[in-house]
């Protein structure tokens, strides 16, 4: 039976009782995208996942971006690898996972909406689990926001670019990414969102501006952007609104990116190994209503 378990904390619960390696009743996924949309970060422990039942399982969420610069299986090209390890001398995988507050593709017309992360293998040194995730609330940094900031931003937009994180992760002290060639431009043009989007599955508002992507208010001028967005940056970290996950082997995490934003913890050496397998999901189905037909069938 499927166990729900909050975390002491203001994001993340766990569940247990769950085979994410087999399909999914649809009053299971129901009560799945209810708990994602209430807690934002879900685990799923001890789960055994090849890269194909990873697919499987992310694909039921919506439809799976292909990476740029992200090493993929061969044999199931959805699944990416994130990890350090090298075999005959070559890195298997994007070794540098986003090493800064954001939330993936935001830059996108199409935004993300879950992440699934399969935990292959975990960095230790000395008893200490290394490599962890942190994330922060954006339904907390919302309804945080004094009410004049609320009011001055209800209809603004912000143009969110790719190229300002992947460039950022290039200039970062040994880096082996490669800077975007035109070609992969070209395939991630910036895009334009609402500063606050209503969550589809909560229907609350949430800040939708990460300092990863996150360039331009659109309908201010340049010097109330900056100002506005460094306040924004500063606001969405508050210790308060922040969860930090720390992995354990075959560890599942799916995590909802526009009721979130994180970040990867760079501590670990490249000698201490991070595996990491991942889909990164589309928010493709999610703002239909057909598709939240499961939750209401779970609450039934």
């Amino acid at each position: 039976m499927l166990t729900i378990k909050p975390n002491d904390a203001i994001l993340g619960a766990t569940i247990e009782g769950f085979d994410a390696s087999k399909p999914m009743e649809e009053a299971t996924f129901g009560t799945i995208l209810a708990a994602l949309g209430k807690h934002g970060v879900l685990r799923f422990p001890d789960q055994n996942l090849d890269p194909m039942a990873l697919k499987l399982f992310s694909e039921r969420f919506g439809e799976i971006q292909a990476g740029i610069g992200e090493k993929r299986r061969n044999d199931v090209p959805e699944v990416g690898v994130l990890s350090n390890v090298k075999e005959n001398g070559e890195l298997i995988g994007l070794p540098d996972a986003g090493q800064d507050w954001h939330t993936d593709m935001s830059y996108r017309d199409v935004i993300g909406f879950v992440n699934v992360l399969y935990g292959v293998k975990v960095p230790r040194r000395d008893g200490k689990v290394l490599g962890g995730t942190e994330f922060a609330d954006m339904h907390a940094a919302y309804e945080g926001l004094p009410a004049e900031i609320k009011t001055k931003l209800a209809n603004a937009t912000v143009t969110h670019d790719f190229d300002k994180f992947w460039t950022m992760m290039v200039n970062r002290p040994g880096s082996v990414r490669k800077p975007m060639t035109p070609e992969q431009r070209a395939k991630r043009p910036p895009s334009v969102h609402p500063v606050f989007l209503t969550h589809p599955i909560t229907g609350r508002k949430v800040l939708y501006c990460n300092p990863g992507y996150a360039m331009r208010i659109n309908e201010l001028t340049q010097d109330e952007s900056d100002a506005m967005l460094a306040y924004l940056f500063e606001h969405q970290l508050k210790p308060e609104y922040r969860y930090m996950h720390t992995w354990t082997e075959r560890d599942l995490l799916v995590w909802d990116h526009i009721g979130t934003i994180h970040q990867a913890i760079a501590d670990y050496r490249p000698d201490e190994e991070r595996l990491m397998l991942r889909c990164q999901v589309m928010a493709t189905h999610v703002f239909n209503p057909e598709f939240l037909a499961p939750i209401r069938h779970a609450a039934a």
